[in-house]
């Protein structure tokens, strides 16, 4: 094909449009307005559910333990109570916010299944049941390492309650099961510090009964009773001599075993007030809470629904309906006048050879 043929072919597609559209603005201009009249139509709550949306924001906590928190004397940083937690605990209440813990609470709490109208006689009512609440309840984390829980639902006042439910519903389902794991080492040292306060009662009731024998302190007793002995000998005084040995027969009796039971007791005391520190704090973990979240904002009633939006409906089906009107037009000319583009170039072609 010559270039004069591609231009006039070039120079009729960029006006044919014009040409086209123009000739057929009426039908067009119907198609569009009645698809935007039907798109408001069938997009009102007559026939799409209007949704409203509440939402709440939430930081999680650097800090589990009261303890840590504030009884250790070696608290880390990050067990500070008011600081703000990291990547780590965001990842760790996205997945407690996601388990079916708190979803079953929810379910029973607001009766979703009847909200939701699924049959309860159904095979598949639980699968209908959690995919719904997955589509209507979602958790996600935000640019600044928060935590954001957004509900969507006909009713806005119950929109807004299932999600300050579901924050609540937080601190309550990560305590719990922080305190089964706390209460079980709260056991375990509470045991170990009553068996070792027994022995210690023991060892001591042992070493009063040394004591009530005349042994109070075995070095010091033997090192003055030695030094006294060696002076009565030395003045000949047999009394003293005897009443020393007696003495003497008593340390060599019991000594031992009151050294033994002395550096038992120091040591085993030390082990007693370590374990006290800790039975301490795992009594306030087995039994104490702290908030789980910083509430940054809680959710209130929408005044404005959130889906449908209208304007974008009508907007994309006039848009749709306007293409494919043209798209449909186009092909029945083109193949209902195989000959219409032909025509039409040459008709071109001698418009512009009378007025040249």
């Amino acid at each position: 094909m010559s270039e004069n043929k591609l231009s006039e072919i070039r120079d009729f597609d960029s006006t044919s449009l014009g040409m086209f559209l123009f000739t057929w603005r009426k039908h067009l201009i119907i198609i569009s307005l009645a698809a935007a009249i039907l798109a408001v139509v069938f997009s009102s709550s007559y026939f799409i559910t209007p949704l409203y949306k509440s939402s709440v924001v939430l930081f999680p906590v650097s800090s589990n333990s009261v303890s840590k928190a504030l009884l250790s004397d070696q608290t880390p940083a990050k067990s500070d109570i008011l600081e703000f937690g990291e990547d780590e605990q965001t990842e760790q209440m996205l997945q407690i916010l996601s388990s079916s813990v708190i979803r079953d609470k929810v379910v029973q709490k607001f009766n979703l299944m009847e909200h939701y109208g699924i049959n309860p006689s159904s095979d598949y009512k639980y699968t209908s049941l959690f995919k719904e609440y997955e589509s209507n309840i979602t958790f996600r984390r935000t640019e600044f390492m928060a935590v954001k829980i957004t509900v969507l639902d006909r009713d806005p006042q119950m929109a807004a309650d299932i999600a300050n439910t579901i924050s609540e519903l937080l601190d309550s389902t990560k305590n719990a099961m922080q305190r089964e794991r706390a209460v079980k080492g709260f056991k375990i040292v509470e045991q170990e510090y009553n068996r070792l306060q027994t022995e210690i009662n023991v060892k001591e009731d042992s070493l009063k009964k040394i004591r009530e024998a005349g042994v109070f302190d075995y070095e010091s007793q033997s090192e003055m009773i030695n030094q006294q002995l060696a002076i009565e000998i030395a003045h000949g005084n047999s009394r003293g001599i005897k009443a020393l040995e007696d003495r003497l027969e008593v340390l060599a009796e019991y000594g031992g075993a009151y050294v033994s039971l002395r550096d038992q007791l120091e040591h085993e005391k030390k082990q007693l007030s370590y374990l006290k520190a800790r039975f301490e704090e795992a009594k306030v973990d087995a039994e104490e809470n702290l908030p789980q979240k910083f509430v940054v904002e809680s959710a209130f009633k929408a005044e404005k629904k959130t889906y449908p939006v209208r304007w974008i409906i009508v907007l994309v089906a006039t848009l749709a309906a306007f293409f494919i009107s043209v798209l449909i037009i186009i092909s029945i000319e083109k193949f209902a006048k195989p000959g219409t583009l032909k025509k039409k170039l040459l008709f071109q072609r001698k418009e512009e050879s009378i007025s040249a």
